[in-house]
């Protein structure tokens, strides 16, 4: 799918559910990560995870594409847009668009396995765990100001 061919779609879908023109840009954007899409409110554009349709398929666009929409007529008419507000809760309902977009197989694989790293001082003998690891030459103990010594570092699932 193109940006042309996305763009169509979200016209089509505004007309159809909204019952209101969408007058601005719609397109993919690549770099987005952990979202679906996201409605810019200084521009009025919507962009899309093209992942979302790659990995899930077009229901799965469709209900993003609604659930932006949403944000979007509601933000020009002035009234509440945001997650929390009433009107944004109750359109989605009436549209019917999904309230958060679903997790990515790929995401989900790489949240499976997570490291967790622990660190020791070497004179209060507090540990630390992280998920990160810490530079010991530059951090020290919080407590006492002591060296911090990596003790052992696990995978877990």
């Amino acid at each position: 799918m193109t940006d042309q061919e996305l763009h169509d779609l979200i016209v089509k879908i505004s007309a159809e559910q909204f019952h209101k023109p969408f007058r601005h840009k719609a397109f993919f954007n690549p770099r987005l990560r952990t979202t679906g899409g996201r409605y810019m409110l200084r521009s009025h554009n919507i962009e899309i995870n093209k992942k979302y349709f790659e990995q899930l398929g077009e229901q799965e666009l469709i209900g993003i594409i609604k659930h932006e929409l949403c944000h979007y007529h509601l933000h020009l008419e002035g009234k509440g847009y945001k997650h929390r507000d009433k009107d944004f809760r109750d359109l989605l309902k009436e549209v019917g668009a999904p309230r958060f977009c679903s997790v990515l197989p790929d995401v989900k694989k790489r949240k499976s396995k997570q490291k967790i790293l622990f660190y020791q001082c070497s004179n209060c003998k507090l540990m630390y765990r992280r998920k990160r690891s810490i530079n010991t030459l530059k951090y020290v103990c919080g407590k006492c100001r002591g060296k911090l010594v990596k003790v052992r570092e696990m995978t877990v699932e």
